[in-house]
């Protein structure tokens, strides 16, 4: 069975006598290990690109909901004051209502007792 602590293939460790350091073997066989870092590399520099543009990405929605919440906050702020002047509106008026009301009443009340007056004649 293999020891976990010595690699396999072209690098393999292998316990230093005396220390706690791991010293490696490149194996000469395999020699296209500069292709393979090169390829891992533009791979790097890929993920690099695209973890930018993530960020770039987070950064634009982060802003747009900072903007749409202040739009909101700004809109509930306005209906705020606008019921408020509905609110006092409604409560004057709602008064000469009452008085509209009482002088409709007075006016019926009026004619009533004039079309009864003079339909006795």
């Amino acid at each position: 069975m293999a020891n976990p602590l010595h690699g396999s293939g072209p690098l393999r460790s292998r316990n230093a006598s005396s220390s706690d350091e791991i010293q490696l073997r490149i194996d000469p066989v395999h020699s296209d290990l500069d292709e393979e870092i090169d390829g891992l590399h533009s791979r790097v520099r890929l993920l690099k690109g695209v973890a930018q543009e993530i960020n770039a990405e987070a950064k634009f929605q982060n802003d747009f909901l900072s903007q749409l919440q202040m739009t909101l906050i700004k809109a509930q702020a306005g209906v705020k004051h606008n019921m408020r002047r509905m609110n006092k509106s409604i409560i004057q008026q709602g008064s000469n209502h009452v008085v509209h009301v009482v002088l409709f009443a007075l006016f019926c009340f009026f004619v009533v007792y004039l079309l009864s007056k003079f339909s006795r004649r």
